[in-house]
């Protein structure tokens, strides 16, 4: 492993692209405790994954081409316009959900702008003032009308924003109510070590409770506390679900791999600190499997999630594999964008249109979630 990559060595920093505002947060104390764990993996399997490479390391200058600069430019003008005069994100069925909201959110974050500073930072701070307006007693982050079957999917996202959010805000309140919001996740954690659809301890799948994972991991980066014991569960949970062939399923009884899951489980266990191992590698050459490939149209369901999820993990891995997965992922987002700068997506396309956005600005390496 680079010594650069090393998890003990990272700081995790946000930085506003254009008005040269910036914070760091130190996270090598929050790094240790998830690497100290114990939870390494075992010997390196032979996949054909790239191994990082120092030739291989490129800036994020050449990789944000004018085009991903015009195309993220025309995606935000296009949130701009369609947000809500509450500061909601969200149309049709989605009007006003969570985690619509909260992924708009970070796609802000990921361009530079913080609650009240940077380009969109009215906008941001807007989206951040409605999710807290959302926070119940219990810590859910739920706006019931617009609701999916699945609160916990909008609580883990709403979670991760307002956590991320903590990095450049002392506001009591926003701290008071993300600790609140982890504490739900910590207490509805089922017998098997994961989340499924409701705050309960029922059954868990793979999706939902990666979800959770990020939204812990952003928490603790933010210097909240998260039981040891409730990150070793989650990770057993998440290990126990990867099948042979490197990919993940989706609940712990036999069934197959898929894209979208599988992304999310590779990008749930270096959140936990585990940057190496045979889950890993193989982990990463199912995902590999996956390339966008131009003229070649894959009806993936899922499509923005999985991506959104496989971005991060390429991005950790870096070197080879990372521009391999990037610069296709970046070319096939650039075809599809609509002329109105938006994304289609079957949810609505606020959410395909933060989700594209988020996927293009990895580079940037604003986001304090995303920091290798």
């Amino acid at each position: 492993m680079n010594d650069h990559n090393h998890p003990n060595r990272r700081l995790v920093s946000l930085e506003t692209g254009r008005d040269g505002l910036r914070f760091r947060i130190c996270a090598s104390c929050c790094l240790l405790w998830f690497a100290g764990l114990g939870l390494a993996g075992g010997q390196v399997a032979r996949a054909e994954v790239p191994a990082p490479s120092d030739v291989a390391e490129v800036a994020a200058a050449s990789l944000m081409t004018p085009a991903v600069e015009r195309a993220v430019a025309a995606g935000m003008a296009y949130l701009a316009a369609r947000q809500q005069e509450d500061g909601s994100f969200g149309s049709g069925a989605y009007r006003g959900n969570v985690a619509v909201t909260a992924l708009v959110g970070m796609a802000l974050l990921a361009e530079g702008s913080l609650p009240n500073r940077g380009p969109h930072g009215d906008m941001t701070e807007k989206a951040l003032q409605y999710l807290l307006q959302q926070c119940r007693e219990n810590g859910l982050i739920l706006n019931i009308p617009s609701a999916s079957r699945g609160p916990m999917y909008e609580h883990g996202f709403a979670t991760l924003f307002l956590a991320e959010c903590l990095g450049s805000s002392n506001r009591p309140e926003l701290r008071e109510k993300v600790a609140t919001a982890v504490s739900l996740i910590v207490n509805t954690q089922n017998a098997e070590g994961g989340w499924r659809y409701q705050p309960q301890k029922l059954d868990a799948d793979i999706s939902v409770t990666v979800c959770q994972v990020m939204a812990l991991r952003a928490a603790r980066n933010a210097g909240l506390y998260v039981p040891k014991e409730t990150v070793n569960r989650c990770v057993d949970y998440v290990r126990r679900s990867q099948n042979p062939d490197g990919g993940f399923r989706y609940m712990l009884m036999a069934g197959e791999s898929g894209f979208a899951r599988s992304a999310a489980g590779v990008v749930a266990l270096y959140s936990a600190g585990i940057y190496e191992g045979a889950e890993i590698e193989n982990g990463l050459r199912y995902l590999l499997e996956f390339l966008p490939q131009p003229g070649v149209v894959r009806q993936e369901p899922y499509y923005f999630y999985g991506h959104y999820y496989a971005v991060q993990a390429m991005w950790q891995r870096g070197g080879d594999a990372w521009i391999r997965y990037y610069t296709a992922i970046r070319d096939e987002l650039l075809r599809h964008q609509s002329p109105d700068g938006s994304w289609a997506d079957p949810i609505c396309p606020e959410y395909g249109t933060a989700m594209a956005c988020l996927i293009l600005q990895v580079p940037n390496g604003y986001l304090p979630i995303f920091e290798r």
